[in-house]
């Protein structure tokens, strides 16, 4: 790739592959895939790490205030510390769904994303990327499946890592979760005006990167 500095946004309900895809078109186009929930994770470890409560509080804004989180190289960074452990205990799960109903957290990391898509090239994926946080991507996705095929990939997933599914209840959750992330009153999940809508429910993982560097011009 050329020096010059792109950012790709992908949008889409829960469990189109996002994550997956957004991972594996950085690898090969050599620039950082910006995962978001990381960074929530990286915040809920420093504010565990300060024994702040998980609400709004001035000492929380003063902590927000001289945060810096990164990625380079697959490695996520706090303070320009690598983390990556560290933020994958359950408690630090815990700790992040907690804080990420926080607008101030929010505010903040959606400050660092844009500061990094400024600073370099980069991926990132969402409900939210191309919509809210890099509104003026080069390249923006709404990547999507039905939900039946959406749960039928879940339900296999869950299988292969030795978990019990029933591919009932999943198809389930997947439609009610898309309700609630399509109508939910902050940064509902829709697809942006500019963005290309890709159907992958015919689709593997490898055509949809294909397709997505194929653009880019990878």
């Amino acid at each position: 790739m050329s020096e010059r500095i792109f950012r790709i946004a992908i949008d889409g309900p829960s469990g189109a592959g996002k994550s997956t895809i957004a991972k594996a078109v950085a690898k090969r186009l050599g620039i950082d895939y910006i995962d978001t929930g990381a960074m929530y994770r990286a915040i809920g470890l420093k504010m565990l790490a300060k024994g702040l409560p998980m609400e709004e509080s001035p000492a929380l804004t003063e902590m927000l205030a001289e945060t810096e989180i990164d990625f380079d190289s697959g490695n996520v960074f706090l303070d320009g510390e690598i983390v990556n452990d560290r933020i994958r205990t359950q408690e630090v799960s815990k700790a992040a769904s907690d804080c990420s109903a926080l607008g101030s957290v929010r505010a903040k990391l959606v400050e660092l994303q844009r500061k990094m898509g400024q600073a370099k090239s980069v991926i990132m994926d969402g409900r939210d990327i191309g919509t809210n946080v890099l509104t003026d991507a080069e390249y923006k996705y709404f990547l999507t499946a039905t939900a039946e095929e959406r749960a039928l990939r879940r339900h296999k997933e869950m299988l292969e890592k030795g978990q019990e599914s029933d591919l009932a209840k999943v198809l389930e959750q997947i439609v009610e979760r898309d309700h609630n992330d399509s109508t939910r009153a902050l940064n509902p999940l829709r697809k942006a005006e500019d963005a290309e809508e890709i159907d992958s429910t015919n689709m593997s993982i490898e055509q949809v990167v294909d397709y997505i560097c194929g653009k880019v011009g990878a």
